[in-house]
């Protein structure tokens, strides 16, 4: 089904109704079921529930992946792994600038897979960058720009290995004689402009050669000011860390039990603290108990253990860059049971009851991610991937053809959320045309490459985005808008590279 221009509608209404009122998943629902309502009629509501099952049924890998390692997360925190890992990484990082440093090397490093790379840098560096006092929406930006741009320029990454394959099975590409996937990779990688650039705008953040701008700005002068970490819609996410980072807060609650832990630990003694906390979501006040028992004592003072953190992520990342995400992080949770049965760190009862609550964290995520996919999958059925496509490629000029397609590649990856879609079918359609009409076909390639790659960047309803708010526990739409001048000056430098070199080799 190709309905033209009215495939736009459903995207609109979820992006426009999100940035708006700040609730992205209220609006994605919307979205799709607008676009049911737009191709099925009065049958919209049997459509939309088959819509919902397939998107279940198509994303069951990911929501997996994204459970398991809120699993994962759970454990190394309960068996204070997390702590170890922090108290090595701050002998390192001691400057605010340090551990902007050392969360783009981590984003580097682990550059097998995407959602590695997310899931990890972000939980990893999280404790790291609140000690040093840097805004989590700065540690969104470098874990997201450390992300997919890091792994397009890797010939060893996910990314590189889909497109190496996607390019080998054009014709066109076929007639360049390539030895290897290898020296495809190698001449194409020149072009591959917004990962280049988007990489070293990050690090020159990170280096604090580029300063703060504009939502970023205003998110260190919160911090300066004696500000929380975090932004203000992300105080239900952070309540454990408002006490432990004894930061100011507008939670009343909060203040107070901040004030009795003071005088507790003022007196020295230890005993039963109670702490009326106020639930902004539902207006109710909830009770929280927390009792220290002699042996609980004893067991909070010990510090945690960097082994407890690195053998559990060590097999991670060995069994993600062997096998599968989802295979590391099975394997890193029979890890977790091992190594923290034999040290004595939970029993079995303590690590299923973590392995759920962990798994549970990640369900808004996961909602939210779901209603991202429908609208995609709405928009997709419309017909909206070959609409834009078809628009973009009626511009005949050569020397501009590669910039057009990556506005157009770029428009339709932020509209859908979807980078292996759009490639799939974009590179069957651009590539016939850009051959046909005498533009270059590596610098088309490239605009593939980085149109996908911006789109994800840029489309804050992406799984990648969603998945950093979750790992550094701040607001998806907050984090969107700090990281878009950022974006906004890479995008430009892309454009501007694609438009001199579209007339430098035609």
């Amino acid at each position: 089904m190709e309905l033209g221009a009215l495939s736009v509608i459903p995207v609109l209404i979820a992006i426009v109704g999100s940035l708006i009122t700040r609730r992205p998943f209220e609006f994605l629902l919307l979205g799709s079921i607008t676009g049911c309502i737009i191709m099925y009629g009065w049958d919209f509501i049997a459509q939309w529930v088959a819509l919902l099952q397939t998107t279940i049924e198509g994303n069951v890998w990911i929501i997996l992946i994204c459970g398991l390692f809120g699993s994962l997360i759970a454990l190394l925190t309960k068996a204070r792994g997390t702590e170890g890992f922090s108290r090595f990484a701050e002998k390192l990082c001691k400057t605010g600038r340090s551990s902007r440093v050392a969360t783009f090397i981590l984003g580097v490093v682990i550059f097998v897979d995407d959602y590695l790379n997310m899931l990890t840098v972000g939980n990893c560096m999280r404790p790291i960058s609140d000690k040093r006092k840097q805004p989590r929406e700065s540690l969104a930006f470098i874990t997201g720009a450390t992300g997919t741009p890091v792994c397009m320029l890797l010939p060893f990454s996910t990314w590189a290995a889909f497109y190496i394959d996607l390019f080998q099975k054009q014709a066109e590409v076929q007639a360049m004689n390539f030895a290897s996937g290898m020296d495809l990779f190698m001449h194409f990688l020149p072009y591959n402009f917004f990962s280049i650039i988007m990489v070293a705008v990050t690090f020159l953040f990170a280096l604090g050669v580029i300063p703060p701008i504009g939502p970023m700005k205003k998110a260190y002068k919160r911090v300066e000011a004696g500000g929380t970490l975090w932004s203000k819609k992300s105080n239900a996410d952070n309540v454990e860390f408002e006490l432990e980072y004894d930061v100011p807060t507008d939670n009343a609650a909060i203040t107070e039990a901040q004030t009795d832990i003071r005088k507790m630990e003022a007196a020295g003694g230890a005993g039963a603290v109670a702490v009326a906390i106020n639930d902004e979501s539902t207006g109710q006040s909830k009770l929280t108990t927390a009792e220290n028992t002699a042996s609980e004592a004893q067991e909070a003072e010990k510090p945690g253990k960097l082994i407890d953190f690195v053998i559990p992520m060590g097999a991670l990342i060995a069994l993600t860059f062997v096998q599968d995400i989802l295979v590391g992080v099975s394997v890193a949770l029979v890890v977790c049971l091992v190594q923290y049965l034999i040290r004595k760190k939970m029993n079995v009862a303590e690590w299923t009851d973590t392995v759920y609550e962990g798994f549970k964290d990640m369900i808004p995520t996961l909602l939210t991610l779901m209603a991202a996919f429908m609208v995609a999958g709405a928009a997709d059925a419309m017909g909206l991937t070959p609409w834009v496509i078809e628009v973009a490629a009626g511009f005949p000029l050569p020397q501009m053809f590669p910039a057009i397609a990556f506005i157009a590649v770029g428009f339709v990856t932020f509209a859908t959320g979807s980078f292996w879609g759009t490639s799939v079918i974009a590179a069957p359609i651009l590539l016939p045309l850009a051959a046909s009409m005498g533009a270059p076909l590596m610098l088309t390639m490239g605009s593939i490459l980085c149109g996908c790659t911006m789109g994800t960047q840029i489309c804050f309803f992406s799984d990648g985005n969603m998945l950093i708010a979750s790992a550094v526990k701040n607001d998806l739409i907050d984090n969107y808008f700090a990281t878009l001048p950022y974006l906004g000056l890479s995008i430009g430098l892309t454009l501007v590279c694609f438009i001199v070199g579209g007339f430098m080799l035609v």
